[in-house]
């Protein structure tokens, strides 16, 4: 059996302090992530986090660079994931579009209430997300590049 890491997307959105995430169910309890998900079969990492923002959030992501890439795995699940971390700015909120199953709602949510309860995050990685936004880490869209070959 071969090995494969879960790799997923993540949306960076900040507005006046607050940060656009989810609340979503997630092993039986609501959490708090950001606008998230697997890359789907053929599909590039930026088109991925465009179209996860869109169904989760129901709102136009506009990824502006890479935060990180982050290895995290969960001692729970005995999975690996990859997350790569996008910043940018959303717009074209589309109220009546149903979001994603699972997906409770999409809210705005002030840095100091994600700090002060960090157990209804859904993993670490949100924070580290975060943390790293505001440091000031960004690196070029340009860094992934999708190889397509016959």
């Amino acid at each position: 059996m071969v090995w494969k890491p879960h790799v997923t997307v993540a949306a960076i959105a900040h507005q006046d302090d607050s940060f656009l995430l989810v609340e979503e169910r997630a092993g039986g309890e609501l959490v708090l992530n950001q606008p998230a998900g697997h890359l789907d079969p053929g599909e590039g990492l930026i088109d991925a986090v465009i179209r996860e923002t869109r169904e989760e959030a129901a709102r136009d992501f506009h990824p502006q660079s890479v935060v990180g890439v982050y290895r995290w795995y969960s001692p729970v699940k005995d999975e690996t994931f990859i997350r790569v971390c996008f910043c940018g700015f959303v717009d074209g909120h589309d109220p009546e579009q149903p979001l994603d199953d699972g997906i409770h709602q999409a809210l705005w949510v002030p840095e100091r209430e994600l700090r002060a309860r960090p157990e209804r995050l859904r993993s670490p990685l949100v924070l580290h997300g975060i943390d790293d936004f505001l440091a000031g880490r960004r690196y070029p869209l340009d860094l992934f590049r999708d190889i397509i070959e016959p």
